[in-house]
């Protein structure tokens, strides 16, 4: 009689824990969403496709690139290309991307001479906007070879001084396109060809 009583309390005691303990247990213990890790990245480090679709910010930015290449006489140096991702994991690319725009527009359109590049106030808010809304895409895995990456490049534009802007913003177009290949849901590839011109697939 009495191993029966002891069982009935120790099974009462067991159904109390399964319906009203476990599940506070559960609550407390959060189980990590599936591909923890690689979330983040997909979804912070991503723009909508229309930001990029928008014919008048485009054309403003393709125009303003082609006439600071008139007076680009300088062949041998490029700030935006395939050297900025020298050693970076692809879901990286966006960050890096997000970090090239902040760098050219704080350290280019927002101090060359308006009257030189018409326009170029409406392209520095519209860049502006899209690293705003990347505020939350963080880098994932090994920073070094980013940094020395961006180092490089900001190095380059600063020993290249006013040529250095100019051809910052002849680069302009390349920079829209880099950033909508990297930043968007489905980015489009970006390869050179043996003219040394990016062309996308």
């Amino acid at each position: 009689m009495t191993s029966l009583q002891n069982w009935t309390r120790c099974s009462s005691a067991w159904i109390f824990f399964c319906c009203c303990c476990l599940p506070l247990l559960l609550l407390a213990f959060p189980m990590s969403p599936k591909g923890a890790g690689v979330a983040p990245a997909s979804h912070s480090c991503r723009l909508r496709k229309m930001h990029f679709q928008q014919s008048y910010i485009r054309n403003r930015t393709y125009t303003l690139a082609r006439l600071a290449r008139l007076s680009d006489q300088d062949t041998d140096n490029r700030f935006v290309g395939p050297q900025l991702y020298i050693k970076v994991q692809e879901s990286n690319r966006c960050y890096v991307m997000k970090r090239v725009v902040e760098i050219i527009v704080d350290k280019v359109l927002l101090t060359v001479p308006r009257d030189r590049y018409p326009h170029v106030n409406e392209v520095a808010e519209f860049l502006t906007s899209l690293t705003t809304e990347l505020s939350g895409c963080k880098f994932s895995g090994h920073r070094e070879h980013i940094e020395r990456n961006l180092e490089e490049m900001r190095d380059k534009m600063k020993q290249l001084g006013v040529n250095g802007k100019n051809k910052a913003i002849g680069e302009l177009d390349l920079l829209f396109d880099y950033m909508e290949n990297a930043c968007t849901e489905a980015p489009k590839r970006i390869v050179s060809n043996k003219g040394g011109n990016n062309k996308k697939n």
